[in-house]
């Protein structure tokens, strides 16, 4: 009579039968197909900030600006900027400024009759800035929605400013620059928009796109007043653009910096 063999016993819990051998380990490489065992997914932001650091080790500057941000005689944006020339490379922002914020605020779809037919594409308004004085606008159209973004993020850093912040209303009596320092005005198309300086507590009292473009630059409390046709989301956005940008380039009285406790880009610590 033959002898029975007793097999090993396993605590093997998987979709197969154990069959002998090492019991598979839980996460690597799949024993029986399927995906492995892994963290939470990335989400759209995630991925787009870990593309940006592969981006900066195999950069390799071609413009006069991307040379001397690679050599270390350019550390901050701000003597990016100081030096006039032209931002055409979107590493040197995310080599300078790291904490960059992004927000798409439209995605759209365009349309246009070619000789082969209706041809469609995606328009994307996307807001970058960094929540201290640096804010950018960006838009672009393409085939595809997501390479279209990263596009739209790319133009919008290549467009960033600094702006002046300050407590330029009347009611104010503090010395944070949690506001604009004076009144400003800007206008893209039949859009016209004022933005006045509020005294602390108020808050941003505009619609959303103003609210996220006024947050990523820094500014904490205003009012603002619209013309003409506001609900086109780029205009609109191009307009409180331009009106931010006029708060470096409009000239200052003698002391007017001091007694309104102007600050220019980044707030130092």
């Amino acid at each position: 009579m033959a002898e029975e063999t007793s097999k090993p016993q396993s605590n093997y819990k998987g979709s197969r039968p154990y069959q002998g051998g090492k019991p598979p380990q839980k996460g690597g490489k799949p024993q029986h197909g399927g995906r492995p065992q892994r963290g939470p997914p990335l989400s759209p932001a995630q991925q787009r900030r870990r593309a940006a650091e592969e981006r900066i080790t195999k950069w390799v500057a071609k413009t006069e600006l991307g040379r001397m941000v690679v050599s270390g005689e350019i550390t901050t944006i701000q003597d990016a900027l100081a030096t006039g020339l032209p931002l055409r490379e979107p590493p040197i922002i995310d080599l300078l400024v790291p904490d960059l914020l992004e927000e798409v605020i439209d995605i759209h779809m365009v349309q246009r009759m070619s000789d082969s037919g209706r041809r469609v594409r995606f328009a994307v308004t996307t807001i970058v800035g960094n929540g201290n004085g640096i804010v950018g606008l960006g838009r672009v159209s393409g085939k595809l929605v997501r390479p279209t973004i990263t596009k739209a993020f790319d133009r919008a850093k290549m467009n960033i400013i600094e702006i002046r912040r300050g407590s330029g209303s009347w009611e104010c009596s503090t010395a944070v620059p949690n506001s604009l320092p004076f009144e400003v005005s800007g206008r893209t198309g039949s859009t016209r928009i004022t933005i006045k300086p509020a005294p602390p507590g108020v808050g941003l009292v505009t619609n959303q796109v103003g609210k996220i473009m006024l947050k990523l630059a820094g500014i904490e409390d205003a009012w603002s007043f619209t013309k003409g046709q506001t609900q086109t989301i780029y205009n609109f956005a191009n307009a409180m653009f331009n009106a931010l940008q006029k708060t470096t380039t409009t000239k200052l009285l003698p002391g007017q910096g001091d007694f309104h406790n102007m600050i220019k880009g980044v707030k130092q610590e």
